[in-house]
Parts: C-alpha cells; structure tokens; sequence
C-alpha cells in the first residue's frame, strides 16, 4: 500500500525558523526607532515660499493710517479673495475684502490688499494663507499699530497651514504614493532587465500589482485632502465639491489628475507584462516583446515621475528648466534602486528558483542606479541649500545630512551584497536549484503562496497515481482512492510536504541566506530613508530659509545703538541769523521716543527763535515727511515725547528754523534709526 502522508510536512528546525525571526524583529525594532525619532523632530509642514518683508512691518509704528498693506515673498505663491485679512483691534475688517493686488516688480513676489479709510488709532492684526509654487501651504500672521499700540481682541494663530489631522493624513498619502511609485516602477523594472522568468511568478505579481493599487488610493486622497489641506483645516471638506473643483484648476491638482491617467496606462502594462508576456515561449517573439515593454513603461514611469516635478521643488527656485528633467531622473534612478530590492528580497524569500544570473545583473543596475542618484542629488542639494551654512544652519540641511547618512549605511549594507552575490555566483545557487529538483517539488511552487495549493494539489494527485500504478495497488484495496475528497486531502499533504523539503534544502545554503538577511536590512535601511525624504520635501530649503532670516534681521535689528545725536548749523541770513540744532531722540528705535531740541547762537549761548519745526522721511518706503512740532520749555530748549519712528531705516530729518517774521531756513541730515 501507499504510505499515507502526515496530515502536516516535516517542522522546519529551531534555527530556520529563529534565523528570519531575529531578522525581522532587529528590522522592525531599527525602523521603529528611526520612525519615533523622525516624529520626534518633524513638526508641522514648512512651505517653502516664505515672507521677506511687508509694508508696515511687523510691530511698526505708523503716524497715518496706510492705504494699503503690503506683503513681499521668496517666491511665487496663489491667493485668492481671502488669502490676506486686515483686522482692527475688535476683531473686525479693516481692508475691502477684495482680492489682493498683484503688485510683482521684476523677480519681486509683493501683493497689497487696501485698507478703509479713516480707521482709528490701535494695533491691527494681518493674518494671511497662500500656496507655494511647489504645491505646500505657507500661513502667517504680524501687527502693526496706527497712532500708538493698543489691546487687540485678536489671537494670532498658533498652528501653521497644512497642519492638524489633515495635515497628517495627507503627509501619510504623499509617503504611500512615493512608496507606491517605486515598488511599481522598480518592480517591474527588475523583472524586465533582471529576471524575465519572474513575470510568471505570482509573489513578484502580488509586489508589482499592490504598489499601482497603493500609488492610485493614495493620489486619490491627495486630490480629495488637498482642498482642506490648503484651506480650511477641516476633514468634512474633503468632499467639498467647489473645493475639488477649485482644486483641480490649480497646478498640483492638474498634476495629480495626470498621474491618476498614468496609472491608467500603467495598468495595461502590468496586464501585459504578467499576462500575454509572462506566457510567451518562442524567443524572438519575447525579445521583442522585452523591448516595447521596456520603451512603454520607461515612458509612464517617467510620466508619473513628471508629476511631481512639475508640481512641488523641481517647478520653483532657481533654474527650474535644468531642475525639473533631473527631479525626474533622480525618481527614477530611486525607483530602480529601491523598488529593485524589494522585488530582490520577495524573489529571494517567496520564489524557488530565482537565478545567480538574475541577483548579479540586479547587483550592477543598482550600481548604476546608485551612481546617478548621487549626481541628481548633489545638485538638488546644491539648488536648495545655496550655501554651506545652511547644511549645518537650517533643518532642511540638517534632515539632509541624516538622509546622506541613511544613504552611505544603505551603499555600505549593499555592499555585503555584492559579496554574498559573488559567492552564489560562483556556485552556491546552482547546487541549491540541483538539490532541489531532486525533491521533486516543482509542481506548484512557480505560483507562489496564492496558487500553490491548487497546484500542488495536482501535482500531489499524479504523484500518488503513479506511485499506485507501480505498485499495482487498485481503487479496491485503497478505500480512500474511491473518496475524492480524501485524494485532494492526500494531494495537499504531499504538495505541502515536497514544498518544506524544497524550502529547507533552498535555506541551507549559506549563501542564499547570507544574501537575503543583507538584502532584507537594505529594504529596512530604504524604508527609513523614504520616510526622511518625504519630510525632507515637506521642510523649507534652507536657500530660502536663509534669505528670510537675512530679511528678517535686517528690517528688526536696530541699526544705530543708543540715542540718536545730531548737530545742524544753520543760518536764516538775517541779524544774529547764525546758529546751531542740537537734537537727541531718546531711545533711537521704532516705535515711540522722546525728542529734545536745543539752539545755540553762534557763542555757543541759547537761543530763543519764534518757531521750530521738524519733519521726518524715509526715502526708501516712501513714508513722510512726519511732521513733528516741540513744545518750548526754557529758553533754547524745546522737547516732544511722543514721537513715533514707524520702522528701521535711513531717515531724513529736517529743521526748520525761524528767527524773525521774515528770516527761516531748513536743514536736514541724514541717520540710521533702528
């Protein structure tokens, strides 16, 4: 009789079975550690448009009521009707509630919005939203005040744009899209130019398939996230269909549309690579199949590509005509990388029979693949950063050292690779595919995990038929041949013990194993540095950092310390016309300061003049003159204390002197008040 196999195959042994799970829970615990530090720093998204300058200032002093309110950008960004709020110290509106005027003057980015006129003394509050022109929300809010500060009912808003639980959600998509993109590309990629048998495999097709279905869910939640994301904050107004509709005229919802047709086009491929592909014999006709596979998808992969750089960093900032094709490179040459070893890892651990042949062809396209992702990468870095100190000043530069940190233990890990691929090369794979044909297993294992049991089933049934016809056993003396139930029970047994004996030979080779744990920690180390590459792309460059901070430094920083000292001779050409202005304005910054005037004669003794006046004017704003008149307390000696200096800048200041009805004279200096 037939032997009757166990209900279950043979267990594998304690150290197969403790080697993966080590593996796994080093992985797992690197990738939560690298996770919660990533968490740990990042904080809401920075756009990378951001304010240089306005008009009033932040915290300025302004004698009149302005009749507008501008503001100054690093680069290109939309507004719309309610994009830039004036609010008075009650909370209401104080500009007209149009739209705001394009005011651009060469590669200035400045737009105004009026404010009405006759508005009262106080602190008013500029609260403003807009969209950067690489698709990231930019907010902020200053006061300026009118006459003199008061109390304001209004809060400033503490959280940026794009922050909250939309902002969370839509950071997940944008990392679940960039995952996607690359185990799309890069999977079919390897199986194109490094294992043309894997078409047929159903592991490798579970790989390619669920990286189009992640990239499609998660562009599909970027579109419906982006209007809140870039709005209102709220996540009922994802399924607001004005919002979708503004939306979509928009450059990043145009680009996200795009991709979504890309992905259409990519699902005919990925039909064809696994479909008429997969099963094609004759070897010309495959060659040339190869070939157009390879041109069409070449062409979507670096379609979809193109949807982020014409979208985001590539699109803005300095030279973005050379920018944009290598964006599209770089995503490429990250795909084919990356993507490659994920199919890598899943041949090596759910596939029988992938060749030495195939791991060293992936070992010198990676090689490449790694090569231009470190040219690319040296000139976005150069592009974004502009100077050494923002390497080292700015976080955008310090996350970018840690991903150039994350990429030379990734370059190091592959390099242990390379070795352990020599070693298979050289032997160790092909003694593994010999000891494992002759097990007699290969029925059902091409199909992977999801068709192994129906395929395995068959074989299983022939199996046991032709073991009962050699040894002349009939359906009579073997009740369970006339049960097929118990026969497909019988052929599962089989499948499942043939496909053990196959895996433990395939584990024993020390070669094989070497590679795939070095593989599976390169997967883990790629997986860290894509989730520091997607905050990367939500961080201000540092280029742009820098410039704000100099804006910002010079319109705060005070330029003369101290009280300001003048000394202006004059001379009205009347009798005892002659003499001198001595003027201190106490403290010599913005806001209020004290002024006191003295006149001399040409002795050096006070000088009792009918009037003295003085105006104040800041050529570079076009504000002034001030007219400021002081109150004579002594003889010679006139004083003011509320004089107002709006803002930092080289002033003009002029007196006016007058020593009888008919003899006067002005003069003027200039002074830095900061």
């Amino acid at each position: 009789m037939t032997a009757t196999a166990p209900p279950f195959g043979p267990p594998p042994s304690v150290p197969a079975i403790r080697r993966p799970l080590a593996a796994a829970g080093l992985l797992a615990a690197l990738l939560g550690v690298v996770f919660g530090l990533l968490l740990a720093v990042a904080g809401p998204a920075s756009a990378h448009a951001a304010l240089t300058g306005s008009d009033p200032q932040d915290g300025a002093v302004v004698a009149t009521a302005p009749k507008q309110v501008t503001l100054t950008f690093s680069e290109q960004v939309a507004v719309d009707k309610g994009s830039i709020r004036i609010l008075d110290p009650n909370g209401k509106r104080a500009d007209t509630e149009a739209a705001p005027l394009d005011l651009h003057s060469g590669s200035t980015v400045k737009y105004g919005v009026a404010l009405h006129t006759g508005l009262p003394d106080g602190t008013y509050t500029v609260a403003w939203q807009a969209v950067s022109a690489d698709s990231h929300p930019v907010s902020g809010a200053f006061t300026f005040s009118i006459g003199a500060p008061s109390e304001t009912t209004v809060a400033l808003p503490d959280n940026e744009a794009g922050g909250g639980l939309v902002g969370t959600l839509y950071g997940i998509a944008r990392y679940a899209a960039y995952t996607g993109f690359i185990v799309l590309a890069g999977g079919a990629a390897f199986v194109l130019a490094c294992w043309q048998r894997g078409a047929g495999a159903r592991p490798l097709q579970r790989l390619v398939v669920r990286g189009w279905l992640t990239l499609t869910v998660a562009t599909l939640a970027m579109l419906l996230l982006r209007n809140p994301y870039t709005g209102s904050g709220k996540l009922a107004d994802a399924f607001d269909l004005d919002g979708l509709q503004a939306v979509l005229d928009t450059k990043p919802g145009a680009a996200l549309v795009s991709r979504l047709l890309l992905l259409g086009a990519s699902a005919l491929f990925i039909a064809v690579l696994f479909g008429a592909y997969a099963k094609r014999e004759d070897e010309r006709e495959k060659k040339d199949l190869t070939f157009g596979l390879a041109a069409g998808g070449t062409v979507i992969a670096a379609g979809i590509a193109g949807t982020w750089a014409l979208a985001e960093h590539a699109s803005t900032g300095i030279q973005p005509g050379i920018a944009m094709p290598v964006d599209v490179l770089h995503l490429l040459a990250v795909a084919t990388w990356l993507g490659g070893l994920a199919a890598l890892l899943v041949a090596l651990y759910r596939t029988p029979d992938v060749t030495p042949d195939a791991v060293r062809r992936f070992s010198r396209i990676a090689f490449c693949a790694v090569l231009v992702v470190v040219a690319t990468g040296i000139y976005q870095s150069w592009r974004q950063l502009g100077s050494w100190s923002a390497l080292t000043g700015t976080g955008y530069g310090q996350l970018l050292l840690v991903k150039v940190g994350l990429v030379a233990v990734l370059v190091g890990v592959a390099s242990f690779s390379r070795r352990w691929t020599g070693r298979l090369a050289a032997g160790g794979g092909a003694v593994t595919e010999t000891r494992a044909a002759e097990t007699g297993a290969e029925a059902g294992a091409e199909t992977g995990a999801g068709a192994g049991a129906e395929t395995g089933a068959g074989a299983g049934m022939e199996a046991d038929v032709a073991t009962a016809s050699s040894s002349g056993d009939s359906t009579a003396q073997d009740p369970a041949r006339a049960d097929p139930a118990r026969a497909a029970q019988l052929a599962r047994q089989k499948a499942a013990v043939a496909t053990a004996e196959k895996k433990r030979v395939r584990d024993a080779d020390p070669d094989r194993s070497g590679l795939r744990r070095s593989v599976l920690a390169e997967v883990g180390v790629a997986v860290a540095l894509l989730a520091v590459t997607t905050i990367l792309t939500s961080t201000e460059p540092g280029r742009t950092e820098e410039e704000a901070a100099r804006a910002s430094n010079a319109a705060a920083a005070p330029a003369v310390s101290g009280p300001v000292n003048l000394t202006l001779p004059f001379d009205t050409g009347g009798q005892n016309g002659k003499g001198t202005v001595r003027m201190d304005i106490d403290p010599g910054r913005t806001g209020t300061n004290a002024l006191h005037l003295w006149i001399e004669d040409s002795q050096g003794k006070a000088m009792d003049v009918p009037e003295v006046k003085l105006a104040l004017t800041l050529k570079s704003k076009d504000i002034g003159p001030l007219p400021v008149v002081p109150v004579r307390l002594t003889e010679g000696h006139w004083t003011s204390s509320g004089l107002q200096i709006p803002m930092a800048g080289d002033w003009t200041v002029a007196a006016t002197v007058r020593t009888s009805d008919i003899d006067q004279t002005t003069v003027d200096k200039n002074v830095k008040i900061g």
